[in-house]
């Protein structure tokens, strides 16, 4: 059988080869995401943050006197972690829904198609640019919060884990919400009816333990439950679920995920066609 290549004439160029992953392009790619967002910080970063104090200036210091500790935990010290991981999980899915549908309804797809990386380096490098954001986003809240709640350290591999894969997940969520959405109306459905919703009925505020059948044994079944008590776990030291069970259902959800946008980019799904 005749190698093609070698038929070519020397003057041509060749097409570059890549043993493995293409690290420079998902570098690109990553650098692009980061900064995307890193340009309009005030809409991206500061709002975010804006947000999440007033929460912290309505229920914990406009309510304070009239709002016991929870679980033996000061309310604000209870109210907190949740509120940074709000910021996480949203800001993460933000990134990745918003730049793929920008991409789409731009013409600019081309500028992450064109180039040589594969589905896995594509779900890596925007994946990835979506838990920055997500991260970054937390941590500014948690340093503006620190006025309004003492936030102690009880289990650092806790806080990690949860923010790395709670980011990964809505990340991953939200190439899959960019990908379908045909216009910024849609999108904004999909957050303010699915990812809202979601965050705000995990425990954010109060125990799902203290409310009536049969939402306390729904709520088990929101993965943002487990992120949540994980994540709150790591600060005060105490979860109302069972730890374990968030650890693995976070990595089966983050492993699930991966496959999945591998999968949609694979088939250029709402891209090519």
């Amino acid at each position: 059988m005749t190698d093609l290549s070698s038929t070519r004439p020397s003057g041509l160029p060749q097409p570059r080869r890549y043993d493995g992953v293409n690290w420079v392009g998902v570098k690109t790619l990553y650098l692009r995401e980061v900064r995307r967002f890193w340009k309009v910080g005030a809409q991206t970063v500061a709002a975010p943050v804006v947000t999440t104090l007033l929460y912290m200036l309505v229920f914990v210091v406009a309510l304070k006197d009239s709002r016991p500790p929870i679980d033996g935990t000061p309310f604000a010290e209870f109210v907190a972690p949740g509120l940074i991981m709000m910021a996480i999980l949203n800001n993460a899915f933000a990134n990745a829904s918003s730049s793929l549908i920008q991409a789409k309804i731009m013409g600019t797809a081309t500028d992450f198609l064109t180039p040589p990386l594969s589905p896995l380096e594509l779900t890596i490098g925007f994946s990835m640019g979506a838990a920055t954001r997500g991260i970054v986003v937390g941590a500014v809240t948690a340093v503006c919060v620190m006025p309004f709640a003492r936030l102690g350290l009880a289990n650092v591999a806790a806080i990690l884990w949860f923010s790395l894969t709670a980011s990964l997940m809505m990340g991953m969520l939200g190439v899959f919400a960019g990908l379908w959405a045909e216009k910024f109306d849609q999108l904004a459905a999909v957050q303010n009816f699915l990812i809202m919703p979601m965050t705000f009925l995990s425990g954010t505020f109060y125990l799902v333990g203290n409310l009536p059948e049969p939402f306390a044994t729904i709520s088990h079944f929101n993965p943002i439950f487990y992120m949540i008590d994980g994540f709150r776990f790591g600060f005060i030291g105490h979860a109302e679920g069972n730890v374990w069970v968030g650890v693995a259902t976070s990595a089966a959800l983050t492993i699930l995920g991966s496959y999945a946008c591998w999968r949609v980019f694979k088939s250029g799904w709402r891209l090519k066609s």
